[in-house]
């Protein structure tokens, strides 16, 4: 009977035990896109603060992890057949949330720091993904349509991994370097940081990161945005104004 009381008064204090504490930053919280925006490189870095004192071996098998997540859209996906020669459109599927941009830097191979039941808790890795279909269809079909997705993406640079990317000093500062590409949306970005170790995710931050269009793209986008119609109207005019320009030019040269 006394280990039972032993042990019930041991719980709270296994149960309280501290856990490792994660402060993130990254280099730029506001990206400003212009005319000339040819990409920008993000540095993510931090420090893993221990409880006081720290276990032992606290920095030994540690490991980082950090997606940078852009917003989410709706998307839909065309799958294309080749007929009497012709490339034409035949099935499609709706998303109804996509990222619209996501890498991932580790210190090592993600699947070499957790389980799959892990990485899809977390959506750590482009094929942890959980993507939202608007309509059912059956599971051959929907892995052949989120292949095509993220193939597509991957492709335009807008997915991607970077294995061993984060680099970590004495088990306790932490860095890595993602790149964004010229074609990246705007919109509210996300930075997450996980800590794992033993295939465990023991501490996650967040830090906010806004990229928006600056200069004369900003001015456009957002008339496009509030203005639709009159957008609309005066784009037609001003193509109709800049066909007959060039036509006039043309005859006379």
């Amino acid at each position: 009977m006394k280990r039972v009381w032993l042990a019930l008064a041991a719980a709270p204090l296994l149960m309280g035990q501290a856990q490792p504490v994660l402060v993130p930053d990254v280099s730029e919280r506001s990206i400003e896109i212009a005319y000339s925006f040819t990409g920008a490189e993000l540095l993510l870095f931090g420090a893993i603060l221990y409880p006081d004192p720290p276990p032992a071996r606290s920095g030994e098998g540690t490991d980082i992890v950090v997606v940078v997540k852009g917003p989410t859209q709706s998307v839909l996906v065309r799958e294309k057949e080749k007929l009497a020669g012709i490339w034409v459109n035949s099935d499609s599927m709706r998303y109804r949330s996509a990222p619209s941009f996501y890498a991932v830097a580790s210190s090592r191979p993600i699947q070499q720091l957790v389980d799959e039941r892990t990485r899809a808790i977390y959506e750590l890795g482009v094929s942890s993904l959980q993507l939202s279909p608007a309509s059912s269809a059956s599971p051959d079909v929907q892995a052949r349509f989120d292949a095509g997705l993220v193939d597509l993406r991957t492709r335009g640079g807008l997915y991607y991994e970077a294995p061993r990317a984060v680099e970590i000093t004495g088990g306790v500062l932490y860095r890595a370097r993602l790149q964004i590409p010229a074609r990246v949306p705007v919109g509210k970005f996300t930075a997450e940081t996980f800590l794992i170790r033993d295939g465990r995710v023991l501490a996650a931050a967040v830090r906010p990161i806004d990229i928006r269009k600056s200069g004369f793209e900003r001015f456009v986008a957002r008339s496009a945005e509030r203005h639709a119609l009159i957008y609309g109207v005066t784009a037609v005019l001003l193509s109709v104004l800049l066909g007959w320009g060039a036509g006039a030019l043309w005859r006379r040269f």
